[in-house]
């Protein structure tokens, strides 16, 4: 543990980042560092100091519970949380309470597979029994009335058939995990009470004259409810002002400039100096996720403007592959605002007015050059900032959880071979479209959510799957799985455990870069 001088240093929260920067990829070397092995933050019995503290550290910790608390269901982890928080804390307490609910919830998610996997084996049961009694009435017709056995015959092989189509997908349907069912529950149009009182809230932070911007960063940490999350991500990402009176104005002139831009610059794309841009971009959107949205000619369309004008107005960077990506997220939200379909990626965009498609297309542009403003180091020449994160994430791995550091070091995978494209693409690649709506919600709310943040996320990501990255002992098995990791059944649920680790990380590590050093 460090010294009395390390932990001042910690809890000053001077704002220092993780440290490590790079010249080359492969070739900067760093002092060692000591390690914490994974798991260890924690010290077994450790207790509360009865020294007084600030008030500043106190709020620390309530405003990480209160970020927080909103990403399980609610029970005895917020009075625990909220019992210890009235306490002095040290930071061993921050850490034991954090681990401590996310054991909690672990334990929660395992006994919610197990009554998944019980309801079944009573399913499969319930339609053997139906079977079984199906058949013996057939016999019985068939005892009482020898007259009628065909008509029995047909009805008993009608009723056989019958229970066999309903019988046989339930015993070939593996049990649902968490992730899933909490997707299935998420596109139920109706709300859960606990759904529809995070729904007035924000209904009631939105209404007032003047949005506290704060405040909707706190609320909007937890996730955003599907209804109110086009004007939320507006106005978290600065395209619109806090003020009410001024949006609709400001709408009209952003949409009107967007616009003019397009007619400006898009007769330019055949032009030499942009052929090879457009060529690039062109090739790159029928590569997007998700698969039945990019194939629809007016989203194509759309995409290539919002993504050639974006290029012509950034030549320092210009057009690189991963920024396609970026558009989708805000495309799909900006579409919700206009549809009450639930499964966005099936619908027909072309069904939509062509005004309504120019509002979207407008202000997706606008929303995503406000993000690419806080992380275009990562797309000028040579991609900079990717390859001083993907050095970051290395050193913060290794002082997380050496035993997977490690690993990866003797069979030599090296982080820029998986991590480049976390980076590059924001997770987009390795997690559901439902998933990276979700994660973006709180990284608008972070501050440089999309820059900063994201590091801590991808440390999460990566230690999260570490028991079966150990069980792989071979350089191409573990490339392999590292690019195709099993997240397609992911949920909400699972992007909140995430993001509590990853504060959890940056709350270690952030404002105290030499916490845990010898």
């Amino acid at each position: 543990m460090a010294s009395d001088g390390g932990r001042k240093q910690f809890w000053k929260r001077s704002g220092a980042k993780v440290p490590g920067s790079i010249q080359h990829v492969y070739g900067a070397q760093h002092p060692p560092f000591d390690p914490l092995l994974h798991g260890t933050l924690i010290k077994p019995g450790s207790k509360p100091p009865t020294t007084p503290v600030k008030l500043k550290k106190v709020s620390t910790f309530q405003e990480f519970e209160s970020n927080t608390s909103d990403a399980w269901d609610l029970g005895d982890d917020d009075d625990e949380l909220l019992a210890i928080a009235a306490e002095n804390l040290n930071t061993e307490v921050v850490m034991e309470t954090a681990h401590k609910v996310i054991q909690n919830h672990s334990k929660l998610q395992e006994q919610h597979k197990f009554q998944e996997e019980h309801l079944q084996e009573e399913k499969q049961e319930e339609f053997a029994q139906l079977t079984s009694v199906a058949c013996g009435d057939n016999r019985l017709v068939k005892s009482v009335s020898e007259g009628h056995a065909s008509g029995s015959l047909d009805n008993a092989s009608e009723n056989s058939s019958m229970q066999r189509s309903q019988s046989l997908p339930q015993t070939s349907i593996p049990p649902l995990t968490s992730g899933m069912a909490d997707y299935n529950t998420s596109v139920t149009p109706a709300l859960t009470e606990r759904e529809a009182s995070r729904l007035d809230k924000f209904k009631q932070l939105l209404a007032g004259p003047n949005t506290d911007l704060d405040e909707l960063r706190k609320l909007s940490w937890s996730g955003i409810p599907k209804r109110v999350r086009p004007i939320a991500w507006k106005l978290l990402s600065g395209y619109l002002p806090a003020n009410v009176d001024r949006r609709e104005s400001t709408l009209q002139r952003k949409r009107k400039e967007y616009f003019a831009f397009v007619e400006q610059y898009y007769d330019s794309r055949n032009d030499e100096n942009h052929q090879d841009t457009y060529r690039q971009i062109h090739i790159d959107i029928p590569r997007m996720s998700p698969e039945v949205l990019r194939l629809q000619p007016k989203v194509t369309e759309i995409f290539e403007r919002i993504l050639f004008i974006w290029a012509i107005r950034h030549p320092a960077s210009g057009y690189v592959q991963g920024i396609n990506d970026l558009v989708t997220p805000f495309f799909v939200v900006f579409i919700c605002e206009y549809i009450e379909e639930e499964e966005v990626e099936n619908f027909d965009v072309s069904s939509l007015p062509e005004e309504v498609l120019q509002n979207i297309e407008a202000d997706s542009y606008w929303c995503m050059s406000k993000l690419l403003d806080g992380i275009q180091d990562n797309y000028t020449f040579a991609q900079p900032g990717i390859q001083k994160k993907v050095k970051m994430l290395e050193e913060l791995v290794s002082r997380i959880d050496e035993q997977v550091h490690r690993h990866l070091d003797q069979h030599e995978v090296k982080y820029l071979q998986f991590a480049f494209r976390w980076m590059n693409n924001l997770l987009m690649r390795e997690v559901p479209l439902r998933c990276t709506i979700r994660l973006w919600d709180t990284y608008q709310s972070e501050p440089e959510g999309f820059s900063h943040f994201h590091l801590y996320v991808c440390a999460a990501f990566l230690v999260r799957w570490r028991k079966e990255i150990l069980e792989e002992k071979d350089f191409q098995e573990l490339l392999i799985f590292l690019q195709n990791l099993p997240t397609v059944h992911w949920g909400n649920e699972d992007i909140s455990v995430l993001l509590a680790e990853a504060y959890r990380l940056k709350f270690a590590f952030a404002d105290a870069p030499n916490h845990y050093k010898k």
